[in-house]
């Protein structure tokens, strides 16, 4: 070897023995830190231990010092001897909590425990020169030889802290907690801070709040003047409406009395529509609304605030779904094809459609042995769910509408006397505490007459009745009739006052019932307006649409118009000579009716009866119809929708028709000769689509939701939160005399209806009361003492 080459080597000898050994010191330096930091986390923890126990005593202290200052605050029941002593005790312990604050809150004592125990107390080490002199002296060695010092750095990035003034760190929390609240103790005085406690108690705000509530200050009493006599006599005739009615009195000559009272009231209504331009009229209601919000003004600058009636029941349906529900009630059903079976049907079927609501229709069951009595061509149904599905289907095959809505049976028995379905127990327990919230009666005197149990309006939020029969003159043509109708007249009025919101009458043969309006709310099967559709297109291609002449068709009972029929005919048979009508029905007056008819050798041809919609019907050019028993009859709406002719007497059940051209009404016997030639000698005109919307069942339903208040409920308009400032005026101070009366009216009738004597003597069928056993076997229901519910008044 050279010398050259030994030098090279003993350079690299001595480059290799320098990189060992600055290898080895920073291996010794990284091992000792790793020591030095371990100890330091160790030493961290424990300060961390020692910070949460002397926490925990001062949170302790705290809760010390907190009992010792609410012991010395009394309560209103404590003595005077006792409240002197403990103000004493204090006395004499404040210099001593003072003393004890300032020892404690010195500077050296607060920064000693900060640095010894604050839970964020970091190592002060400065380890930046220690870095520049190992950086210095392996600045040339490679990357992969300075692992040491890159672990380092990360390790002194994230553990570094340094010490700087005095107090950097503050107050810990619960020393600064108790500082404060040793402070603030000093600075009240004890007797004054003590009774204060006592002033701003939660016991003395209740007394002051009750004391608000009992004794009310007058409100605008400066601005109302009292009450005069006229006004008050006025208010008191207005609101003993229900029982003057009850007595015979008419609602007209109550509101005339009303109104000669409000004589200076009116004269005031009068100049203030002459103030604003516009006529002097001031109807009825206008003087009402004015007579309410002055009793309701005056009792409101009393301070009075009127809370509900003796007999309201305020707990009623909450909708928490955010979906009404609508539950119809019907004394018939399918296949019993009556108007109280198929009209409430429809209805349910078109409330349903909308989605708005649910809807749940409750119709009677029968038991085996009055189906046989009831249903045509020996139909029965050995179950409810039979007879639902056969609802169903029905409805499907006439409207193409699926019932989307629940059917759901209450207990009926027949009556063979009246012809009628009568409930049996309380109906109103078939429907859900929880769906109670809509209640659409149809026929509701008819099933109250016997009703006996929870009462309508305390159990559902709204309550709408539907008068569809005309009772009063089906009980004029009865023995003793004139003091039956005078009787049931009053019962009609009594139980509809007592269980309705509001009452519908179709049309105004029915009897005046209270809270009513009149309107038809029924409209026809979409089926009749398909075949008038039909017709009028045979029309316009110049085909023959009628091939026939007249026919009558209807129940072949004497009350349903037969009577009048044959006296038309008998008393005009020269008048109409060659004139021949069809008759479509069965009934119970049947082979009487017929045998008339014979005996007066009248050109009548009897069919048995059929579906108005039939086939064999649609090629009549005239439909007949003399009865004046009918509220609304719906054979006459269909005939209109399949663009035939009516002859119709001119009477209140014919009103809603009397618009449309092909119904021609006669006055008398001779008018009606002259209808009915007039009807032989043309064609009757095509309907035009507002005659044919007015006549179907969506015009019907929102002529019902409108009539009935049902779209202001669903709308919650009803709710006085969110009605103007009259309606919360009245609402919230005016007492209602007629709730009142309606309330013991309802009480009255449920007394009465639980005595079974009284209610044979009525005319109740046995047993009616409650359901009995083959209903609760059908039913599947308890027992009827077991389930009916105690009336809740």
């Amino acid at each position: 070897m050279d010398k050259g080459s030994q030098t090279t080597a003993a350079a690299a000898g001595t480059t290799t023995t320098t990189t060992t050994s600055n290898s080895s010191a920073f291996s010794f330096i990284s091992k000792g830190w790793r020591e030095v930091r371990d100890s330091a986390d160790a030493d961290l923890q424990l300060m961390k231990d020692r910070a949460i126990t002397f926490k925990n005593l001062a949170a302790s202290f705290d809760r010390e010092i907190e009992n010792l200052i609410q012991s010395a605050t009394p309560t209103f029941s404590v003595p005077a001897i006792r409240q002197s002593s403990e103000i004493d005790f204090m006395k004499k312990l404040q210099p001593k909590i003072s003393e004890f604050r300032r020892v404690y809150s010195a500077p050296e004592i607060s920064r000693r425990v900060m640095e010894k125990w604050g839970p964020r107390a970091k190592l002060g080490i400065d380890l930046s020169r220690i870095r520049s002199a190992i950086v210095a002296e392996v600045d040339e060695t490679e990357e992969e030889d300075m692992y040491g010092i890159v672990e380092f750095n990360k390790f002194k990035k994230g553990r570094r802290a340094r010490f700087t003034e005095e107090g950097q760190f503050g107050d810990w929390e619960p020393i600064r907690a108790l500082k404060t609240r040793l402070r603030e103790f000093e600075k009240k005085n004890a007797s004054v801070e003590i009774f204060g406690g006592f002033k701003n108690s939660e016991f003395v705000e209740k007394v002051k709040s009750s004391l608000k509530a009992i004794i009310k200050e007058p409100r605008e009493s400066k601005d109302v003047p009292p009450l005069d006599v006229p006004e008050l006599l006025a208010y008191l005739v207005r609101q003993s409406g229900p029982f003057l009615d009850q007595l015979g009195v008419r609602r007209d000559l109550c509101d005339k009395i009303v109104e000669s009272l409000c004589s200076k009231r009116k004269n005031q209504l009068v100049l203030r529509s002459l103030a604003e331009g516009e006529p002097p009229t001031v109807d009825s209601d206008k003087i009402n609304d004015e007579l309410d919000l002055r009793i309701a003004s005056v009792l409101q600058s009393t301070g009075h605030c009127y809370e509900g009636g003796f007999w309201t029941d305020f707990v009623k349906h909450d909708v928490s779904d955010g979906k009404r529900h609508v539950a119809i009630v019907t004394t018939a059903s399918l296949p019993w094809m009556t108007g109280t079976a198929v009209n409430p049907l429809f209805r349910a079927a078109y409330l349903a459609k909308s989605a708005k609501q649910k809807v749940t229709l409750l119709v009677p069951w029968l038991c085996r042995s009055d189906q046989e009595l009831v249903y045509p061509n020996n139909l029965t149904f050995s179950s409810p769910e039979e007879q639902e599905n056969y609802i169903r289907n029905w409805l499907e095959e006439r409207t193409g509408l699926k019932a989307d809505f629940k059917i759901s049976f209450y207990p009926g028995k027949f009556s063979k006397e009246r012809r009628s379905i009568i409930p049996a127990g309380d109906t109103s327990q078939f429907i859900p505490s929880k769906d109670a919230d809509i209640c659409i009666l149809e026929e509701p005197e008819h099933l109250n007459w016997y009703h006996h149990g929870k009462r309508w309006t305390d159990k559902f939020n709204h309550v709408v009745g539907i008068v569809h029969t005309n009772y009063l003159e089906y009980i004029k043509r009865e023995k003793n009739g004139a003091l039956q109708a005078f009787l049931v007249k009053h019962i009609n009025n009594w139980v509809t006052r007592a269980y309705c919101h509001k009452v519908l009458r179709l049309s105004a043969a029915t009897q005046d019932l209270p809270k009513s309006v009149i309107c038809n709310v029924h409209g026809v099967n979409p089926k009749f307006l398909k075949i008038g559709e039909k017709v009028a297109e045979e029309r316009e291609l110049g085909q023959q649409a009628f091939s026939k002449g007249a026919y009558f068709l209807g129940k072949m009972v004497w009350a349903k118009g037969y009577r009048e029929l044959i006296d038309l005919l008998a008393k005009h048979k020269n008048d109409l000579d060659g004139f021949k009508l069809d008759v479509y029905g069965n009934g119970e007056d049947a082979h009487e009716v017929q045998s008339t008819a014979k005996r007066l050798n009248l050109s009548l041809n009897f069919l048995k009866g059929r579906d108005h919609a039939d086939d064999s019907l649609h090629g009549y050019k005239i439909f007949i119809n003399p009865s004046v028993s009918d509220v609304l009859c719906t054979a006459t709406a269909e005939a209109l929708a399949m663009g035939k002719f009516v002859v119709c007497a001119d009477h209140p059940s014919n009103e809603f028709f009397r618009s449309f051209p092909n119904c021609l009404t006669y006055k008398s016997s001779e008018d009606f000769v002259a209808k009915v030639k007039e009807a032989l000698a043309n064609e009757p005109q095509p309907l035009t689509p507002e005659q044919i919307y007015n006549l179907s069942w969506e015009a019907a339903t929102q002529r019902f939701v409108e009539y009935s208040e049902l779209d202001r409920v669903l709308n919650n308009e009803h709710n006085p939160a969110k009605a103007g400032p009259k309606i919360i005026a009245k609402s919230s101070s005016l007492p209602n005399l007629s709730e009142m009366v309606d309330g013991g009216l309802a009480f009255a009738h449920y007394c009465l209806t639980g005595n079974e004597l009284l209610r044979l003597c009525t005319g109740a069928i046995p047993g009616t009361r409650d359901y009995d056993k083959q209903h609760c076997k059908d039913l599947h229901l308890l027992p009827p003492q077991v389930e009916n519910p105690i009336y809740g008044w």
